[in-house]
């Protein structure tokens, strides 16, 4: 972008006036008594974030107008000065000097660093005060455990093949075994074919020698082939939660949550224990996968189960994130799943499944769930992942398939978020449905929920407010469902006579 000839700072600063605020990836400072030290955490936390724009010269407290008597070129020289001589590693910003109501005012682009030069961070205050990132308008400190997830960046981790010295080889699955290695045999005979058992496991590492001598499951192994790997790590499992409300209110209704539950298991039971439970929760739960069309779910299996298998193999097995789990959130407008630790390697949320690129922060364990089978055919897929860096693709595919948005990608050093949105039913879908079978399935809604209300059954089906409210209005009238509060009420639902 050019600065110095675009209208940015007039467009920027127009909106910032608008909402008094600064924005996510735009830091307005003043500077009216010089260099302001601040200015170094800020620049700090959009080289560890995803960048921004940072603007001096202009005052938020006299609503975003520029400042008399402002030294432009010097503070640009400053401002030069610092990003290369004050943090670690330098900055490389592209600054302008542009006008703004006809005062100079100092813009400088500050470039996102690359996964392996992060964290920047304030030399003087050393990485672990001085790493910032950017949360909202403001800028908070990198946290010791997002630090160190960082710098693994510039490695590759092998915390998947830390020896589990409490699991024997009857902790594995015998069944999964033999599976994993009759697929590996047929996939390379030549290296596995003169092999017996045990050469092959600990080839594979899904076993190694503890400092005893003896041979114990590696936690690559354990997740991959146990029988139940929580009984030595209990948080490496999934939790799931159903909360009655969306996404930005879960507790609309009044209630915490509608069902939750811990899924334990390697990954392969895992990944079909979720399925299972998110089928469980939106068959019939949902008015689009319920008596509207059966034959639509709310979300595809095939996309979910990626996403789950995804969560599982990339996640954070390092030991300070070993007490986290998996966290499946089900709204009544999305699906949130999220992972201990961020992208990894070169992958970015911009990058993230575009053709080339692709890290695996746990080599090992990715490399046994491409053999590793689940536990019969799971929506197409024998084994847990393909390994050709496509999972992401594959999500991307089914959505658009099933007519659906991409989902939506939220990733930081502590933890990866991917929100699927519900599906909603096209005009032409709804086609062929008698006002009778709709009628049916807002009761269904009412049965499955307790309660509901207009919004979340418009949420549901797609139908317009109008719809709805016609079809309430004749279950009330024939005595079937009753409202809560008076009409006009922000609290008013509907629950079955």
């Amino acid at each position: 972008m050019d600065l110095e000839t675009s209208r940015l700072p007039e467009q920027l600063l127009g909106l910032m006036r608008t909402i008094e605020s600064d924005l996510t990836n735009v830091e307005v400072k003043s500077a009216k008594g010089g260099f302001p030290k601040d200015v170094l955490r800020t620049i700090s936390a959009f080289a560890n974030t995803s960048g921004g724009v940072l603007i001096l010269g202009v005052s938020e407290q006299d609503g975003f107008l520029p400042v008399e008597n402002f030294d432009a070129p010097a503070m640009r020289d400053a401002l030069g000065n610092a990003c290369r001589q004050q943090l670690t590693p330098p900055v490389t910003p592209r600054i302008e000097v542009v006008p703004y109501q006809g005062t100079p005012v100092v813009v400088a682009d500050i470039p996102e660093m690359r996964p392996t030069e992060k964290p920047c961070y304030i030399t003087a205050s050393h990485i672990y005060e001085g790493s910032y990132v950017r949360v909202g308008d403001g800028d908070r400190h990198l946290t010791p455990y997002e630090i160190d997830r960082l710098r693994e960046e510039r490695t590759q981790p092998k915390h998947d093949l830390d020896v589990v010295d409490e699991a024997t080889l009857g902790d594995l699955d015998s069944v999964l075994i033999g599976k994993l290695l009759a697929r590996e045999r047929s996939l390379n005979p030549l290296v596995f074919g003169s092999l017996d058992d045990s050469a092959a496991l600990r080839a594979l590492r899904v076993i190694r020698t503890d400092s005893n001598g003896e041979d114990r499951p590696t936690l690559a192994g354990l997740l991959a082939l146990g029988v139940f790997p929580q009984t030595f790590f209990p948080r490496l499992g999934i939790t799931f939660v159903e909360f009655p409300g969306t996404r930005h209110s879960p507790f609309s209704s009044g209630r915490r949550y509608v069902d939750s539950q811990e899924i334990g298991g390697s990954i392969p039971t895992m990944v079909a224990q979720a399925l299972s439970v998110i089928e469980r929760n939106t068959r019939t739960g949902a008015l689009v996968s319920g008596a509207f069309r059966q034959d639509l779910p709310d979300y595809p299996p095939a996309a979910l189960r990626e996403a789950f298998a995804n969560a599982l193999m990339h996640r954070d097995y390092s030991p300070e994130a070993r007490g986290g789990q998996v966290q499946i959130n089900l709204y009544a407008d999305c699906l949130e799943i999220t992972n201990p630790g961020g992208l990894f390697g070169g992958v970015t949320v911009d990058t993230l499944g575009m053709p080339g690129v692709s890290s695996t922060r746990n080599q090992f364990l990715s490399k046994l769930l491409s053999s590793t089978p689940y536990p019969s055919d799971l929506h197409g897929a024998r084994y847990v992942v393909e390994n050709k860096g496509t999972g992401y693709v594959e999500i991307k595919r089914t959505l658009a398939d099933a007519l659906m948005r991409d989902p939506l990608v939220y990733d930081s050093p502590g933890r990866f978020t991917i929100v699927f949105e519900r599906r909603r039913l096209a005009t032409a879908e709804r086609q062929g449905f008698s006002a009778a079978e709709l009628d049916e399935a807002i009761i269904q809604m009412i049965m499955d929920r307790g309660t509901v209300s207009t919004r979340e059954i418009q949420d549901a089906s797609g139908l317009a407010r109008s719809t709805v409210l016609s079809h309430l209005k004749r279950l009330i009238n024939n005595g079937t469902v009753e409202p809560t509060d008076p009409a006009g009420s922000k609290r008013r639902r509907y629950r079955l006579v």
